[in-house]
């Protein structure tokens, strides 16, 4: 079920966010050092990405091949921290306290999936924001290239953590297959809804990540404030548990929605809220133009901090 006044929310980010992008120059054009211009706007960061799409590749594949490289058991350890996790969660919150879902039947090895489903979703999120206070620090001599697109190190770096969340996904429909039997159709709308997942991600790493150069504490804060967010996101409890006065703080999550989605088609064969899920990526998609213009308009002092 979705959070209550979700539908009420919606409208008013999306407004906030419009009243925002009207405030910011979206379109401004930046010249660049290679004799072309850039705009700030959606155009510009499509057509800039599809440019640097090989480079791209190769930053991703060395950010997973990277993590990997002389370890024993290659990418199981993508499944390691996730999997035990879920032994803990469903330990703690299965087996002794009990918690059910409303749409199931009870059982361990259902609440298994509903929390391993909202593990792999969360997981998507924890590990690109993270991550982004330390992209471009942690590679000054790239810094100082004038030449080089900062920008998609972001980019990448979410290629990669999107890597890991697939990986553990598919591991979620063949325990769904071999428990329940079969996987509902809505599961073809994954990509749908979590787009919303996939702007918010962008956008928090390209801000993050141009804030952490000027803000070097900021790794640590991200790091508590993302251990705050898992607890106010129905992962290891059913959010209808959650007492009417403090449901707005989950609306406060931006993946608090996902998680909910993303049980829905691939669980429980349920379709979501098409007006909600409609606004909220739109709002997303708005938030991820921010990060993105606020990044190039910042990437020039990179240079003097570092």
């Amino acid at each position: 079920m979705q959070c209550s006044g979700t539908r009420s929310f919606m409208p008013l980010v999306l407004a906030i966010l419009v009243l925002s992008m009207g405030r910011t120059n979206l379109t401004l054009i930046t010249p660049q050092s290679d004799g072309t211009a850039r705009a700030f706007g959606p155009l510009g960061l499509v057509q800039n990405l599809w440019r640097h799409r090989e480079l791209i590749g190769q930053f991703t594949r060395r950010e997973v091949e990277g993590r990997y490289r002389g370890s024993f058991l290659g990418v199981f350890w993508s499944l390691a921290r996730p999997l035990f996790l879920l032994v803990v969660y469903t330990l703690v919150f299965g087996v002794i306290f009990r918690s059910t879902w409303p749409q199931g039947r009870g059982g361990v090895g259902e609440f298994a999936l509903i929390a391993f489903c909202g593990l792999a979703a969360f997981g998507l999120f924890g590990e690109c924001v993270g991550r982004a206070p330390a992209l471009v620090t942690s590679v000054p001599s790239f810094v100082k290239k004038v030449v080089f697109p900062l920008e998609i190190l972001p980019v990448a770096a979410f290629g990669a953590a999107l890597f890991h969340t697939l990986v553990s996904l598919a591991l979620l429909l063949v325990a769904q297959l071999a428990l329940v039997g079969s996987i509902p159709w809505t599961a073809v709308l994954l990509p749908v809804v979590m787009l919303p997942a996939v702007f918010v991600c962008l956008g928090a790493m390209w801000l993050l990540a141009s804030i952490g150069v000027f803000v070097r504490d900021l790794e640590q804060a991200i790091g508590l404030g993302v251990q705050l967010l898992f607890f106010l996101t129905p992962i290891v409890y059913p959010i209808e548990i959650v007492p009417e006065q403090l449901r707005p703080l989950l609306l406060l999550n931006p993946i608090a929605p996902v998680v909910e989605n993303t049980r829905r088609v691939l669980l429980w064969g349920q379709m979501p809220d098409v007006a909600a899920l409609a606004a909220w990526i739109v709002a997303t998609a708005l938030f991820m133009l921010l990060g993105y213009a606020w990044f190039m308009r910042t990437r020039r002092a990179f240079s003097d901090v570092l």
